[in-house]
């Protein structure tokens, strides 16, 4: 399978690499906790909060990937896609859509590792 060269191609592979709702929950919370200390950071001017960012946002999602999805996050073959991806997967399930983008797209191969 060749690499996916736009976002296009890349959102249903993403979408097969967050199969399990487990995962998608964990996604979740990082993503919102990293917008919560985006938000206080802000609010309070304290700038001691951002490296809880990566934290926060990167340790929520990997664990979902290790202990539940049994997966290699798409964070590391693209990064910024997979950013994307994330918040793309998060106004989905703010919507109660992301089921319904997992069952048109759980049927394709998984993502390919970089090459």
């Amino acid at each position: 399978m060749r690499r996916p060269r736009t976002y296009a191609e890349f959102w249903p592979f993403y979408v097969r690499e967050h199969m399990r709702r487990a995962t998608r929950r964990l996604h979740f919370a990082g993503t919102a906790g990293a917008i919560a200390i985006v938000a206080l950071t802000a609010a309070t001017g304290n700038p001691w909060l951002l490296p809880g960012l990566p934290v926060c946002g990167y340790g929520f999602a990997w664990l979902g990937h290790v202990f539940v999805e049994r997966n290699r996050p798409a964070t590391f073959a693209h990064p910024v896609w997979s950013l994307v991806g994330d918040f793309h997967m998060f106004g989905l399930m703010l919507l109660g859509r992301m089921d319904g983008e997992v069952a048109r797209h759980g049927d394709g191969p998984r993502l390919a590792d970089p090459a």
